[in-house]
């Protein structure tokens, strides 16, 4: 907090001329400005360290079960590639974390194919499907939005890794578009809380299912929500606790194509 009396000291308090007083103003209003961006700085770094301490204690879960798994007579190259899925997403997550919070973000915007982008996300999620046997439904859209094709990729590769962590072996998994410019990822895994749908999308909140998950860190919705604000899409969930989460998001900038 800005400390009024460290302004003041930096003020000569006894010129009460008319060019003095409008300058004590100005004096007052330069260093206001100064506290005020070392207390903005104090702030991003203090979040930045408590970020990275919770980046590390989650990194080094896959990278213990890794070990544990080198150790083992057969060796299991399935789930050595599940683990190391798992610190892949978490590096991604965090080079998006320090990109979104610089100075300066580029976002290069053109016409972006919805279904390539999905199935990009789709493939690097391929193992993981294959190995915890949870069928994918992904119906085409044929859509064709105005976006930043990278950040796109790296919001649904964030909503489906949440689907694939919380659905349980054997579920289901289903990719459509519904209202013409709507996509839904839908999950039958365990659900969210209805007391958690309005704080899903706050920074660092993990609700009832992060709680049970040591693995979760209440980032990735926050991530996507504000990617979406700079991509002029709109992201809301539904869910029922041990039914299903459908996570829609609206496109305003799209068109569809006939094939």
């Amino acid at each position: 907090m800005i400390k009024t009396e460290a302004i003041d000291q930096v003020m000569d308090l006894h010129d009460s001329t008319l060019p003095g007083i409008e300058y004590q103003v100005l004096l007052k209003k330069i260093e206001r400005a100064r506290l005020e961006a070392i207390d903005q700085n104090e702030e991003q770094f203090k979040q930045h360290m408590d970020y990275f301490t919770l980046w590390i204690h989650q990194v080094k879960l896959p990278i213990s079960a890794m070990q544990l798994l080198l150790e083992e007579d057969h060796l299991s190259k399935e789930k050595l590639k599940s683990q190391l899925l798992r610190i892949n997403q978490y590096t991604d997550m965090v080079l998006a974390y320090l990109r979104m919070n610089a100075s300066q973000t580029d976002y290069v915007f053109k016409e972006t194919d919805l279904d390539e982008t999905i199935r990009q996300s789709i493939r690097y999620f391929s193992s993981e499907f294959i190995t915890r046997n949870i069928s994918l439904i992904f119906k085409e859209t044929h859509l064709f939005v105005l976006s930043d094709e990278k950040w796109l990729v790296f919001v649904i590769e964030q909503l489906l890794s949440n689907a694939l962590k919380y659905t349980k072996p054997y579920g289901q998994i289903k990719i459509y578009l519904q209202k013409d410019r709507e996509l839904v990822i839908e999950d039958n895994g365990i659900g969210i809380q209805a007391s958690d749908i309005p704080r899903v999308f706050e920074k660092g909140y993990t609700g009832f299912n992060g709680r049970q998950d040591k693995r979760a860190s209440g980032l990735g919705l926050y991530l996507c929500k504000e990617i979406c604000k700079k991509l002029s899409c709109q992201i809301s969930i539904e869910s029922q606790v041990e039914s299903y989460t459908k996570v829609f998001l609206t496109f305003e900038q799209s068109y569809k194509t006939v094939r």
